[in-house]
């Protein structure tokens, strides 16, 4: 069965057992999300940081103290995510497929939304999604964007990358404003000098991805940016979703898409 008709239930079955891959493609229609949970203590300067900074931290849902599961997930955030990542007091310290063992009764986490959700509506109008096309993890950036700062927790802006053929970059901006709770349209077209991105073939997180002649780099806000704040701000525990792999939940694409109009490719 290909990864795209899986349903939710079944993706994080997969992962439970041990299956670790990047989650592009994976359950068409379902809604995908960056993990980020934090001890009680620092949630709320990470609740602030992500509502000053809605772009990169567009929040879907934030779970009570302890809880692992919640409306959008009948699983478990410790279990069910294919890789994720331990911070302890900025530093990473662990990759792993199961958190429970570091999971505390006071961790909250946050539910953040994630631009795999608008990666079928980009392919749905004929604008092809090159790290699904060559099977790898979609290219992340750290840049020189500053985002905005919340009592301890601040940090750059994180972006994703994805080379759009000239004459689709307005469709690909149209697709994807669509989706606000998933990060919405791009912050940036065009040269990756200005975001302070020195090497567009070597990304911060993920794998590099081909650029054709006739395509342009178009770069989208990250829900990676929760981790590079964690790295600057040094919280004592944190733990997150390795970059590109994401935490499938129940929640349908569509529950987060508006009805704007598209320009014709």
């Amino acid at each position: 069965m290909h990864p795209s008709t899986l349903t939710p239930a079944e993706a994080r079955a997969r992962f439970r057992d041990g299956l670790v891959t990047p989650t592009a493609g994976w359950c068409d229609g379902w809604t995908q999300a960056n993990l980020i949970a934090v001890p009680a203590a620092a949630a709320w300067d990470f609740l602030l940081f992500a509502q000053r900074n809605p772009q990169p931290c567009p929040v879907l849902d934030v779970l009570d103290a302890g809880a692992v599961s919640g409306p959008l997930l009948d699983g478990d955030v410790r279990t069910d995510i294919p890789l994720y990542r331990v911070y302890v007091d900025g530093e990473l310290v662990e990759e792993t497929p199961d958190v429970t063992g570091w999971w505390r009764e006071d961790m909250v986490a946050f539910l953040l939304g994630c631009s795999f959700t608008f990666e079928r509506a980009l392919l749905a109008d004929g604008v092809p999604v090159r790290h699904i096309a060559e099977g790898v993890n979609v290219p992340m950036y750290r840049t020189n964007r500053r985002c905005r700062a919340a009592g301890s927790v601040g940090g750059p802006l994180v972006v994703s990358m994805r080379p759009i053929p000239a004459r689709l970059v307005d469709t690909a901006v149209a697709v994807t404003a669509r989706y606000p709770a998933v990060h919405g349209a791009p912050v940036h077209v065009g040269d990756p000098a200005e975001l302070g991105i020195a090497d567009v073939e070597k990304p911060d997180y993920g794998d590099p991805v081909t650029i054709g002649e006739d395509e342009v780099p178009v770069f989208w806000a990250c829900g990676v940016t929760p981790q590079a704040a964690v790295v600057e701000s040094r919280p004592a525990l944190a733990i997150a979703h390795a970059p590109g792999y994401m935490l499938i939940t129940d929640a349908e694409d569509a529950r987060y898409r508006l009805d704007l109009p598209v320009p014709p490719g």
